[in-house]
């Protein structure tokens, strides 16, 4: 019996990527054999867990010994999430399938211009961008309750929204717009129910209809109430007193009003009553075929400073993020400093004389390190701090679970670019202690100078608290939005401050400046590696 000659195994690996993995593994090495770097990161995933227990020990944002009004009762909407749902409804019920029809001839306003001595607002003239008057179909009358509209608005055209959260835009002109909504120019605006699908229809002439948008209400019943509403876009902000752009009322005028149901009525009702700022009642006059309908409040997500209960935002669990990578920065800055202060710089090099390879097998090192460690940390945090939370308070709004995967997965990649950005100005400054001083003033310092007297205006409008934005949109510090909860909306005149937990800049935005800042780095770390001596 003969056997053939048995071929060597050949990796797959080309000997130049072999070696490339292999000073990977070997830099892993070092990092897992210096016992002092590896308890820095137990100490780091401690820190940002541990610090849920201060986040979550806030008081709340109304005091019940204030009185029975001090502390309303913020509604909640089909989905579960915050709304404002308080405005001005004319009315009729209705069973079953239908169509409801109405010609809007005007939509005006009133603003605060002024402060009167009482300390209330003074209005004068004036329409709010979205203050919206048109027709809806409501479940009832119950704040939070299911709803889809048709409606004008001030500079934002027609539109139709839904449920709160949904807005589309309509091909009709907004009152605040050249050509708006006029008794010789009017929009025809239309709603079809059938079943739990409601459809919006928008027309000049009252012929011609066009589709704007169709949303599904689950589990709407079969009775509901249909008419005309105003709304003039006001939030929650003490009866207007520390800003007046928020105290505004919308009257809308209309013809031609017209329901395929049996007709019963017109009832006036004050959606919501006097709670979450709003600082009187609606108003309906009826004359000669014309209804009038103006009111303050709005119909929308309460997000931002719109919010008026004491929620609790789940972005807290993770407030220790920017105290808790400081001992990474500092592991990640010696990854490579401690080369330089032993000697030991000279070693790698003989090693890898490719500096370039050995620059980017530290940073793939350190960068799955990093993330690994906030991976870890923002999962415990959560995990431990949502309890916490909603112990404190109800959540300000319900995070799905891909937000939620967003959010530990992004503070992963937030503290693998942090520690690459280190080992970067490490290798550019071969020094521990300026290195690691240059990447905290860099991310660390950005956050807590948004804060800051110093800080400028706000990102998102202005108000109380919070402070400006820029930091955090040209920073490395830009990152922290991965970790945003609570959504914005375009359609909802509010105000989001960073104390509430917005950031400037898209969760995934502010991650691609702190990557350039890296990329950066990383880059002028290798030009000097290859020009001056080790």
């Amino acid at each position: 019996m003969t056997t053939g000659a048995v071929a060597p195994h050949r990796s797959r690996l080309t000997p130049e990527r072999e070696s490339f993995w292999r000073l990977v593994r070997a830099e892993w090495t070092k990092f897992r054999t210096v016992r002092g770097w590896v308890i820095a990161m137990l100490v780091t995933i401690v820190a940002i867990t541990a610090f849920v227990f201060v986040a979550s020990d806030v008081s709340s944002s109304c005091v019940a010994s204030s009185g029975p009004s001090a502390c309303p009762v913020q509604p909640t909407g089909p989905s579960g999430v915050p709304v404002l749902d308080a405005f001005y409804f004319a009315h009729q019920p209705v069973t079953g399938s239908g169509t409801i029809t109405a010609a809007m001839t005007s939509l005006t306003g009133q603003v605060a211009i002024g402060q009167a001595s009482s300390g209330a607002p003074q209005l004068g003239p004036g329409l709010a961008p979205w203050s919206k008057a048109g027709i809806i179909i409501k479940e009832n009358t119950s704040p939070g309750s299911a709803y889809a509209a048709m409606m004008v608005t001030g500079s934002h055209g027609v539109r139709m929204q839904w449920d709160y959260v949904n807005d589309t835009p309509g091909p009709g002109k907004g009152a605040g717009e050249a050509g708006g909504v006029s008794a010789s120019a009017p929009r025809w605006l239309r709603l079809v129910r059938d079943g739990a699908t409601i459809t919006g229809y928008d027309s000049a002439d009252g012929t011609h209809w066009t589709l704007v948008g169709t949303a599904t209400l689950p589990g709407l019943t079969s009775s509901v109430q249909a008419g005309i509403f105003a709304a003039g876009s006001y939030y929650d902000s003490n009866s207007c007193t520390y800003d007046f752009s928020f105290c505004t009322r919308a009257t809308g005028v209309f013809r031609h009003v017209g329901l395929s149901w049996p007709a019963t009525g017109w009832t006036g009702t004050n959606v919501g009553g006097r709670n979450f700022g709003v600082p009187a009642p609606g108003t309906l006059r009826q004359s000669a075929g014309t209804l009038t309908v103006a009111s303050f409040g709005d119909i929308g997500p309460a997000a931002g400073n719109a919010y008026g209960g004491n929620g609790q935002s789940l972005q807290r669990a993770l407030d220790g993020t920017f105290f808790g990578m400081i001992p990474l920065i500092v592991v990640a800055a010696m990854f490579i400093t401690a080369e330089y202060r032993r000697g030991l710089i000279w070693v790698s090099l003989t090693a890898a004389p490719r500096r370039g390879r050995l620059l980017a097998a530290k940073a793939i090192a350190i960068g799955a390190v990093g993330f690994v460690t906030g991976l870890v940390a923002a999962t415990l945090a959560i995990a431990v701090g949502m309890p916490l939370l909603r112990r404190a308070g109800p959540l300000a709004w319900p995070v799905s679970l891909l937000t939620e995967a967003r959010m530990v997965a992004g503070t992963g990649a937030l503290l693998a670019v942090a520690a690459v950005l280190a080992l970067a100005i490490g290798t550019i400054m071969r020094r521990s202690a300026p290195a690691v001083a240059i990447v905290i003033v860099v991310i660390v310092v950005p956050y807590l100078f948004a804060f800051g007297p110093l800080s400028g205006s706000q990102p998102h409008g202005s108000g109380p608290g919070g402070g400006g934005g820029w930091p955090l949109q040209v920073t490395p510090a830009a990152a922290l939005s991965v970790q945003q909860a609570v959504p914005q909306f375009h359609q909802l005149i509010a105000v989001y401050p960073l104390t509430n937990g917005y950031y400037p800049l898209a969760p995934w935005a502010g991650l691609a400046v702190e990557c350039a800042w890296a990329a950066a780095a990383l880059a002028l770390a290798y030009y000097l590696l290859r020009r001056r001596d080790a």
